[in-house]
């Protein structure tokens, strides 16, 4: 079984700010519940799953009253969480790292996930979906996508490690991080080469594979999945607005 850590340090002080008052946008509420609600019910009810750590705002407490789930309050960063959560999971076991703002997120896809990331000797699994998964059961939705040579993909917000091995390149993931606005710099990290054919839509997926193995110093692998539930988060108005009404209709 998998210990869960959900990253749910977000202040609400960006684009959602116009559908949500709460301080925190894993509070933020879809059909009158938390979204973080909704991810941890889906994480909850997975065979798979043993315990979940939150990292977050102390006010999150107030909506979990499981025992196996626990609150600690976030850092600055992302990658602060990270490391500071692994102190509270099993790390002599493969870890699952979730968003909190994937209120589609089902059991079913939660298990199919973990069913594709069990090779010991991957340290580094992610998640990639199909555009036109998302778009059929999406059409109006925007997403953030890559056009590779196996097909048009968007990125996923579940991910499974090796705590393990991960150890020596967190500061590389968080130079990762910093750089993602910054076309020149993030060309200086990832190689002309491979910028250019990424610009060109002449990418493999294991081209990428090879990329990120090599930049971290570990081994990664990406996963096709084909839920949309686990590429669609909201992050802004329209998002709130699609999956409001998603989760508004009758079963």
């Amino acid at each position: 079984m998998l210990d869960v850590i959900i990253l749910a340090g977000s202040i609400n002080s960006g684009p959602l700010r116009e559908c949500s008052d709460e301080h925190n946008e894993a509070m933020i509420k879809i059909a009158h519940k938390p979204m973080i609600r909704y991810v941890a019910e889906a994480l909850l009810q997975s065979r798979h799953i043993n315990k979940i750590v939150i990292v977050g705002s102390e006010e999150i407490k107030s909506v979990f009253p499981e025992k196996n789930v626990i609150v600690i309050t976030s850092e600055e960063s992302a990658v602060q969480n990270l490391v500071k959560s692994l102190q509270y999971v099993d790390i002599s076991h493969k870890v699952m790292i979730a968003t909190s703002d994937i209120p589609l997120l089902t059991t079913k896809a939660v298990d199919e996930f973990i069913a594709m990331t069990m090779d010991d000797g991957v340290d580094l699994f992610y998640p990639i979906v199909p555009m036109q998964e998302i778009e059929k059961v999406f059409p109006n939705i925007k997403r953030t996508s890559v056009k590779l040579t196996e097909g048009t993909f968007t990125g996923g917000n579940l991910f499974v490690i090796t705590p393990k091995t991960m150890g020596g390149c967190i500061r590389k993931v968080e130079e990762f991080v910093s750089f993602r606005k910054s076309p020149l710099k993030l060309c200086r990290l990832l190689g002309m080469k491979f910028v250019v054919k990424l610009l060109l839509k002449q990418l493999s997926i294991s081209e990428i594979e090879e990329k990120v193995s090599e930049l971290l110093g570990i081994r990664g692998r990406a996963v096709i999945t084909c839920y949309p539930e686990i590429g669609v988060d909201v992050d802004k108005p329209s998002d709130f607005l699609i999956v409001s009404a998603f989760l508004h209709k009758p079963a």
